[in-house]
């Protein structure tokens, strides 16, 4: 069929818009909700295998929490530069060398076998051993998905944002059984089979970057108005604090290392752990999809705060039961309600600040949360080596429940903007 000259072609991605995007957002948002889901599959399958991995390469409980607490400061140190360089390099360019930087990680954890040069590609690369995201792309993306709705759908598009990596996260815990399955039915060694899965990590890297070139370029008064941040300092700098302790907190109970427990503590089998995250990513999902709504009804942060405490007390419960069914039942229910605070959280931060602050403001709350975070995957490793394996899942109920009461006193007489 010819196209008559003049006439404007289909905007790419136009019926995928349609379908996942509310009113409101921009068509080439689907760019970004499909790197998100490209990097949460990665991360769902990663987060399960890393502790295996590393065990099988001869390492200890302590180094798996050494590098996922590298990984972690390396993420931090990264999105520090994201908000110092973001003004600037066009965004788009930096999304680029997000997305390389991932090919490269990917090939360096497959072609490595030492710990001080796996501590290196972790701390530069982008490897997430959590079940959110706390790269370096999470800033990028989050400024020009704000740039890209309106306030009254800036919330929706964020709940997507968040629940197209959740559901991917799950199918990606579900092809954490697929080493075992290579080397029960092929000719790889269970090693190979682990190390293959993360070339699957590089190549999606690939992938990404080539979806990424596809984002048209932002108009040049939009770039232009990137500033740091100003008059919302103030509350953006008690969020961030209030975050920390969040991140630190969660930080005890990363997935890798909650892996880690559970195969220890019941001799959880790596498709059994990664049919278990499969569901708790589901439950994640729905739960974020549910935030939207949510909110709208209750507020940001009464959905933030509520849906929050009640997951904590069902961590800290996790950590005295004696069965394993009863335990995998607290932590789905759990996961059904933990996560709705992502995008809410999100949504709150880019509707309390100006538009020109909010690139500013998307990295000054992640750096601290990222920084806190990489402090206790450590901590938590060295509890688990000297056998308090219920420890961590404590202190981090514990730590949720105190910042969960502090944000709420701090903020509840904020009015954010839609």
């Amino acid at each position: 069929m010819r196209i008559p000259k003049g006439a404007s072609l289909p905007a790419p991605g136009g019926r995928l818009s349609h379908l996942l995007l509310p009113a409101g957002a921009a068509p080439s948002t689907w760019l970004l909700l499909a790197s998100r889901g490209l990097r949460g599959f990665c991360d769902g399958f990663i987060a399960v295998l890393l502790p295996a991995y590393l065990l099988a390469l001869g390492f200890r409980q302590l180094d798996v929490g050494l590098i996922s607490s590298t990984t972690l400061i390396g993420s931090a140190l990264a999105t520090i530069a994201v908000g110092l360089l973001g003004g600037r390099y066009p965004p788009r360019r930096m999304l680029l060398c997000a997305a390389a930087l991932m090919a490269a990680t990917g090939a360096g954890f497959a072609g490595l076998a030492s710990l001080w040069p796996l501590l290196i590609v972790a701390f530069v690369g982008t490897l997430n051993p959590s079940s959110g995201d706390v790269s370096m792309f999470l800033p990028l993306e989050q400024a020009r998905l704000a740039e890209s709705a309106a306030p009254d759908a800036r919330t929706a598009v964020f709940a997507r944002y968040s629940l197209v990596g959740a559901l991917c996260a799950a199918l990606g815990a579900l092809a954490a059984a697929l080493p075992d399955w290579l080397a029960a039915h092929t000719g790889l060694t269970r090693l190979d089979a682990l190390r293959a899965m993360f070339v699957v990590y590089a190549l999606t890297g690939g992938v990404i970057w080539l979806l990424y070139r596809r984002l048209p370029a932002p108009s040049a008064p939009s770039h232009a108005a990137s500033a740091p941040l100003g008059p919302s300092r103030r509350i953006v700098t008690r969020l961030a604090l209030l975050f920390s302790v969040d991140a630190f907190a969660g930080g005890l109970v990363v997935n890798s290392l909650l892996s880690l427990w559970l195969m220890q503590r019941f001799g959880l089998s790596l498709g059994a752990a990664g049919g278990f995250f499969f569901w708790a990513g589901l439950l994640s999902a729905g739960s974020q999809l549910a935030a939207s709504p949510l909110s709208r009804k209750i507020g940001l942060l009464n959905t933030m705060v509520f849906t929050h405490i009640p997951a904590s007390l069902c961590l800290i419960a996790a950590a005295f039961t004696p069965s394993l069914p009863l335990t995998l039942a607290l932590l789905l229910v759990r996961s059904a309600l933990s996560q709705m605070d992502v995008p809410t959280r999100t949504a709150y931060v880019m509707a309390v600040v100006t538009p020109p602050e909010r690139p500013a403001a998307a990295s000054f709350t992640a750096v601290p949360r990222s920084l806190a975070a990489a402090l206790s995957p450590t901590l938590a490793g060295a509890l688990l080596a000297l056998g308090w394996t219920g420890v961590p899942l404590v202190v981090c109920g514990l730590l949720k429940i105190g910042y969960d009461l502090s944000l709420l006193a701090a903020c509840r007489h904020i009015k954010p903007d839609g």
